[in-house]
């Protein structure tokens, strides 16, 4: 269980931390930047992620960092993987960050948004869970009553939840494109029928247990999605990250009512505010005034007090 110190979540009381975009370390082959993780080769089987401060909306990473957010979003990961890993295996190896990091400046710029994983081969689809309707499933709905391929019943609010969750896959989009909703038969084309069976079935039961977990702290978690990856012999086993604000909508509890957008301990608060701006989501991003993203920051540190305090 992961120990946070944080009580509050007031704009003024969380950490003062320097804001890290993006990393440089020393002695490291950097492989890959993604819109949030940079990702360095440490040998054959194992890789070194840091979660830098990045933040992305509309699949564009902004030019302003959200100071300490990657550290939430790697102590969240990890909490979520050492509590759910009795349904999958996850990438985790558990090895100290701290072993491959030469320079001292690193270890300590580094050390709570570092993890050593295991090198695996990502599948090419994000598997997406959705409890209530928002976002681009909304817009799906109301285009045509379905989303990926899902039919959904008739009259339906904006944010009100499903009877069941769904399954609705999409594409990994390239740097700069958008992700876009795929259906069923897209992803046995691309995986294989059983295989995404097996998805479909592990992504389901993932969000059933974290959304009752997480609803007992006052956090509705309205959608999620997974990335998974798959060991040589074949296993399937979770990667990337895990019910963190960046990869979920959260919501609170208390104030949840369907028909309007709900308040949110993720990035939506950025997302709202970036769809009031004369911006066509492609790069460069905008720049975030000041009070957004520390309040940003502030919603992402109570997101973590809340499950794991």
């Amino acid at each position: 269980m992961i120990t946070v110190a944080l009580k509050n979540s007031s704009t003024d009381m969380v950490p003062i931390t320097e804001a890290l975009f993006e990393s440089n370390l020393s002695g490291l082959k950097l492989l890959a930047r993604g819109k949030v993780r940079d990702i360095y080769g440490l040998d054959k089987e194992r890789l070194l992620i840091i979660t830098s401060d990045r933040l992305s909306a509309f699949d564009v990473v902004l030019p302003d960092p959200i100071p300490g957010k990657g550290e939430v979003l790697t102590a969240i990961s990890n909490f979520w993987f050492d509590l759910l890993e009795p349904i999958i295996p996850n990438h985790l190896t558990h090895t100290d960050p701290a072993e491959h990091l030469v320079n001292a400046e690193d270890r300590i710029r580094m050390q709570n948004r570092a993890v050593v994983v295991k090198r695996l081969r990502p599948l090419p689809v994000e598997a997406v869970v959705r409890g209530y309707l928002i976002g681009s499933g909304w817009k799906d709905y109301c285009a045509n009553g379905s989303v990926s391929g899902v039919k959904l019943p008739g009259g339906l609010k904006l944010a009100e939840q499903l009877h069941e969750p769904i399954f609705t896959p999409s594409t990994k989009a390239a740097p700069g494109a958008h992700d876009e909703n795929i259906s069923m038969k897209i992803v046995d084309k691309l995986i294989g029928n059983k295989l995404a069976q097996k998805v479909e079935a592990i992504s389901l039961e993932l969000y059933k247990q974290a959304t009752k977990y997480a609803y007992d702290r006052g956090i509705i978690i309205a959608d999620t999605k997974f990335e998974f990856g798959l060991e040589p012999d074949g296993e399937l086993v979770l990667i990337d990250e895990l019910f963190t604000p960046d990869s979920s909508r959260f919501w609170p509890v208390e104030n949840y009512k369907p028909g309007a957008s709900p308040q949110s301990f993720d990035k939506q608060y950025v997302r709202d505010y970036l769809e009031r701006l004369d911006w066509n989501k492609l790069a460069p991003g905008p720049n975030l005034p000041q009070i957004v993203v520390k309040r940003t920051q502030a919603k992402y540190y109570e997101a973590l007090n809340l499950l794991t305090t």
